[in-house]
This record gives C-alpha cells, sequence and structure tokens, in this order.
C-alpha cells in the first residue's frame, strides 16, 4: 500500500485515469474520491480547490483519490460531459476498495466534478458527500437528488455557478447549503477557510 504522495495509472472503462493518491495521516478510516472541475476551462486534479479538499480530508484519516477524468492530463480517453466520467470514478473507487478494504467511502467534487460526484452517489452507496460550487443546471442531464447529510459549500459571489441556481436546486430537497460570504467560484483568498470549514463540519 502506498505510504506517501504519488501519481498511480488506475484502469478505467477506457483506458488508464491518470491519478494523485495522497495517504490518510495517521490510521486510515475511509476513502475519498475528489473529482476535478471542468477540463474544457482547464481543470484538472492539480486544481487547488480540490487539492484543499484532499489535504483537509486526509487530515481526517481519508486515504485520498484525485483521478484526472477521460481525457484530461494523461488520462485516456474523450471527455463526456460527466457521463462515463462517473464510470471513471465508479473504477477508481473499485482500486481504492482493492487497496484499503471496505472502508467508508466519501465522494466529492468542485464544480464540474461536483456533478459527476452527485451522479456517481446515484449510481452507488457511499456514506459522505462533499460539493463545492457545484455545477447546477449547466448540463442537460440534471444534477440529481443527494442524500441529506450531503455537505454542500457555496460562494456568495460565485461568478460561474449563481448561488441562486444552488438554492433553486437545493431548496425541494430541504438541503442546507453553507455560503462563505463575497466568495468567488474559485475561493480565491479563502482556501484556508475552507479546509477548516470541511473539517468542522465533516
Amino acid at each position: 500500500m502506498l505510504k506517501a504522495v504519488s501519481k498511480v495509472n488506475i484502469a478505467g472503462p477506457v483506458g488508464l485515469l491518470d491519478t494523485i493518491y495522497i495517504p490518510a495521516h495517521g490510521n486510515c478510516s475511509g476513502i475519498a474520491v475528489i473529482c476535478h472541475p471542468n477540463p474544457t476551462q482547464g481543470g484538472t486534479h492539480s486544481n487547488k480547490v480540490v487539492q484543499t479538499v484532499a489535504k483537509a480530508l486526509s487530515q481526517l484519516g481519508y486515504a485520498c483519490y484525485l483521478p484526472n477524468l477521460r481525457g484530461v492530463g494523461l488520462s485516456e480517453g474523450s471527455h463526456d460531459f460527466g457521463l462515463g466520467e462517473v464510470d471513471d470514478v465508479i473504477a477508481v473507487v473499485e482500486h481504492a476498495r482493492q487497496q484499503h478494504g471496505e472502508l467508508p467511502l466519501a465522494l466529492a467534487g468542485f464544480s464540474f466534478g461536483g456533478f459527476v460526484a452527485a451522479r456517481t452517489r446515484a449510481r452507488i452507496e457511499a456514506d459522505k458527500l462533499l460539493l463545492l460550487g457545484v455545477a447546477v443546471g449547466k448540463y442537460e442531464t440534471p444534477t440529481p437528488v443527494v442524500p441529506e447529510n450531503t455537505l454542500v459549500i457555496h460562494g456568495e459571489a460565485d461568478e460561474v455557478i449563481p448561488l441562486s441556481a444552488v438554492l433553486d436546486w437545493a431548496r425541494p430537497q430541504q438541503l442546507p447549503v453553507i455560503v462563505l460570504p463575497d466568495a468567488g467560484h474559485f475561493f480565491h483568498g479563502r482556501l484556508l477557510q475552507l479546509a477548516a470549514l470541511i473539517k468542522r463540519c465533516w
């Protein structure tokens, strides 16, 4: 089992998935797969929000996997607008379980990655779901209803996904949304606060 931050190639349904692995701090108590923002706008697994989430969850005891989804970076295949990417995430989950066993699973995602994480949670069981700046209303396939314990964090001044759109999605579910005042889509200048918030609310 890997003991340090490293790059691994995981077999996905359309080819290898270039993945960052961040081990848990101390005893490993869970597995987390964290999905990156829209690759058509430069989103990869090295995104600062994705990295912030991974570091926070690793400090909470999660072994974290950050895949470049299909067609991104060195990952094989072609971008599929959040559809085939769900199969990629499931492949990463299966790989992680082979490495760590049947530990509690967390799915997380930022922007497009939040859309993918939510769609993945509709396909497989997961103990936790974390959505940041989730891309609701951006794709033909709607963002699904999510479990009531989902942690949703959004910037008040998000210039890509309006807060109003997220509230319209969350309202019928009576799903709480944590709003960071004055924060934009990429949480510039607020990443330390974001990490602390995740650890406090987890």
